[in-house]
């Protein structure tokens, strides 16, 4: 009972947050140009500071285990082909099987995963936290606008995708914030004690801010009927790709508890926001991004319960093949 009661109260915050956002989106009536502000502040400012401090006190060598990278990047990849294999199978249209393959692959590894997993397994779980959240994203947002310019819906040649995408990656905040990170553990630097008192409440601020924004965000987009795929794709996301992490991680080799549990947990996390943000900006898709939003976040409300129960009460074996 007490596991149950510590899940509870690790768990209802997160959920809590974006039922909060939620409501306030069906019950106020703002335009919805007024969250431009604050997905600004969370984007560039609040999530880097977070990551920025996530890995500025770790060694270099926590952040340089390839074997953990390729197995979790190689998971991603897979239910990623697994989703996209539903929604060719569908619709036969190649830039929405792409969306599907996102839909099912794209945890909430941003918004939710940082703070929920620090919480349930622990601050040593930063450095695979960090890890998977860099690579996952350089691999989706590679593969998603080089397949939509294969799909002509770019509108770029392959060349001029592939130099906006190389841009990107150097120019995104949370990369700029990972390097930085990586620079001060490199060379073992401290912020002055006010800049490091800023970044504390910037970090700070970013998972209540992320929550609320995504509850508000879903609930401006009315959900009428649940689009053909929706169900699978949750299943996919939510019970595949934890148990696909689990599997691929006992093969390649023994990562211990902490790194092995906070990769399992930030693939059951359930379908993140960015995933309707990427179906609007190529205007592919929308209603079933959504539905996926919508329907994979209530889902893990079991899901992801049953998962972290699993962990703290023992079943579940870190190493499948000791």
């Amino acid at each position: 009972m007490s596991d149950l009661i510590g899940l509870f109260n690790l768990l209802a915050p997160f959920f809590g947050l974006i039922g909060l956002g939620f409501f306030c989106g069906k019950v106020v009536k703002q335009p919805e140009a007024g969250l431009a502000w604050m997905q600004f502040f969370l984007i560039y400012v609040a999530l880097p500071c977070l990551f920025f401090r996530l890995i500025a006190d770790k060694p270099l060598d926590e952040l340089a285990n390839w074997p953990f990278i390729a197995g979790t990047t190689l998971a991603t990849f897979l239910v990623f082909v697994s989703a996209f294999t539903i929604g060719w199978r569908q619709t036969r249209d190649l830039p929405q099987a792409v969306m599907q393959g996102v839909a099912g692959s794209y945890s909430n590894i941003g918004y939710m995963g940082p703070p929920l997993v620090l919480g349930a397994i622990g601050i040593a779980a930063s450095a695979p936290v960090v890890l998977i959240f860099v690579f996952d994203n350089l691999l989706l947002f590679s593969l998603v606008p080089l397949l939509m310019s294969v799909a002509g819906v770019e509108r770029l040649s392959v060349g001029a995708t592939i130099r906006r995408i190389a841009w990107r990656i150097v120019t995104h905040p949370f990369n700029v914030a990972t390097a930085l990170g990586i620079a001060a553990s490199y060379f073992h630097l401290r912020l002055p004690q006010a800049a490091d008192q800023m970044v504390n409440w910037l970090s700070g601020a970013a998972a209540p801010c992320a929550l609320f924004i995504l509850g508000v965000t879903v609930a401006m987009r009315p959900l009428w009927r649940i689009p053909d795929g929706v169900p699978a794709l949750a299943a996919i996301k939510l019970i595949l790709h934890p148990l696909l992490v689990w599997v691929l991680l006992s093969a390649i080799g023994d990562f211990g508890a902490v790194w092995t549990y906070a990769a399992i947990t930030m693939a059951a996390l359930p379908p993140a926001l960015n995933i309707f943000v990427v179906a609007t900006q190529y205007d592919v898709g929308v209603e079933r991004a959504s539905a996926c939003v919508l329907i994979g976040t209530i889902a893990s409300v079991a899901t992801l319960t049953a998962v972290l129960y699993v962990i703290r009460i023992g079943s579940l074996p870190y190493d499948l093949f000791p």
